[in-house]
């Protein structure tokens, strides 16, 4: 049993989704589960679906959901011959699902009409796919895995319920290689047990094929990217990246919790779990070696270099000039978890905090005033997070060069500068 993975840049175009096609042929008696997520920039597209719908701009909403359909069906009608009219209908079911929400009037929070509207995308794509490889006899069953992940409640990040997801495996997924060779399914989307659709966090893909690998006790997980493997940088920032072909788990994680953008964060602990191996392989060259994730030891890697920009820094200082101490500390990580925000870097004098988040302005400006309880307050936005993991002097002073320091954190392998 295998799991692979394809990213909405495998799938932004009939070229591209013809080469997918061309990798299953590679791997003709695996049993595979194939997780597919939107095409393209659908999903950036649906969310402003989804703001225009929540902010009472209903035309707007239902004209951009419009552009969505038609570049959906036009895929549809390029790729299909035998089974367009049955595909049509099926797409047409679906885009009704959004059309209801649409016409519909706000009531609950935002993240709940997000997850609503954003859900389709996978669906959509998927149900595309898997029309086009029957078509060309790779023969596969197509399942809404919504059916099959049950989460819970938190929209836009949803936690996976394990031991009803492990049961909907056995029960609705495994019997179907009685008949079948590969299961098309989706990525980022589960579903609450009061068939809410839920998403589990951007990117979340990942995440899905790795929730399948542990509960398949699956042979390997591959996820499919349009570049050689995990690089030691972003190649479009940095043209001298390399590939780094074997990492351990433990490498990939801390490169993730730091922001690189090679897999969704949570992706590693389910296989790490259950020794599962991790393959990155290149979708355009499938025949190149990649990147092997596992337990294995590795060689001294070079330097690997991430950069998050649009960061935010608050300043929390204590309002009577006490200290620090544990109740202002502990009081910051209740609100953190509260508005479920993820600290990048936090830093403690002896009357202020600092914390460094992602600049989403909604959940900054909501911690700001919550933290105003208790703290003078003061935000410092546009700011970048360098994070450099098996630094040398040579590469730190050659990154920090004409940067303004506004924080640092250093260990023996990682160095952090938040940089104005």
């Amino acid at each position: 049993m295998k799991v692979f993975k394809f990213g909405g840049a495998s799938v932004n175009s009939a070229d591209r989704i013809k080469q997918l096609a061309t990798i299953l042929h590679l791997y003709p008696h695996d049993k595979k589960v194939v997780v597919i997520s939107a095409m393209g920039k659908t999903t950036n597209a649906l969310e402003k679906v989804a703001e225009a719908f929540y902010n009472n701009r209903k035309e707007e909403a239902l004209e951009l959901f419009e552009h969505i359909k038609k570049q959906h069906l036009n895929t549809a009608k390029y790729l299909l011959v035998t089974s367009a009219n049955e595909t049509d209908a099926r797409l047409s079911h679906l885009f009704t699902e959004v059309e209801w929400t649409l016409h519909d009037e706000p009531a609950r929070d935002f993240d709940y009409y997000y997850d609503q509207i954003v859900c389709i995308g996978e669906l959509l794509s998927t149900t595309i796919i898997s029309a086009y490889l029957n078509e060309k006899g790779i023969h596969n069953k197509w399942l809404d895995v919504r059916d099959v992940f049950r989460t819970d409640d938190h929209f836009r990040n949803a936690g996976i319920d394990w031991a009803v997801t492990g049961k909907n495996i056995r029960e609705k997924v495994v019997p179907v290689f009685d008949e079948y060779e590969m299961v098309i399914t989706q990525g980022f989307i589960g579903a609450t047990d009061e068939n809410e659709s839920t998403t589990l966090g951007r990117e979340g893909s990942d995440y899905s094929a790795a929730v399948f690998g542990n509960l398949l006790n699956a042979e390997q997980v591959i996820i499919w990217k349009d570049v050689a493997g995990i690089m030691n940088a972003d190649p479009k920032i940095f043209p001298s990246a390399v590939v780094m072909h074997e990492l351990n788990y433990d490498e990939i994680i801390e490169m993730a919790y730091y922001g690189a953008q090679v897999v969704h964060p949570k992706t590693i602990k389910p296989l790490e779990n259950k020794a599962i191996p991790l393959f990155v392989k290149c979708f355009l060259d499938p025949l190149l070696p990649g990147t092997v994730i596992q337990h294995n030891a590795i060689k001294t890697p070079p330097p690997v270099i991430i950069i998050k920009n649009n960061q935010a820094l608050l300043h929390l200082h204590s309002k009577d000039f006490s200290f620090i101490e544990g109740s202002a500390i502990s009081h910051l990580y209740h609100l953190l978890a509260e508005k479920h925000i993820t600290a990048n870097l936090i830093q403690t004098g002896a009357v202020i905090l600092m914390v460094c988040t992602d600049d989403k302005e909604d959940k900054v400006n909501r911690l700001a005033e919550a933290a105003s309880a208790i703290f003078d307050v003061q935000v410092e936005k546009q700011l970048s997070l360098l994070t450099i993991r098996h630094y040398t002097p040579e590469i730190v002073a050659e990154m920090t060069e004409g940067k303004s320091i506004v924080l640092q954190q250093q260990s023996s392998q990682t160095v952090q500068f938040l940089l104005r």
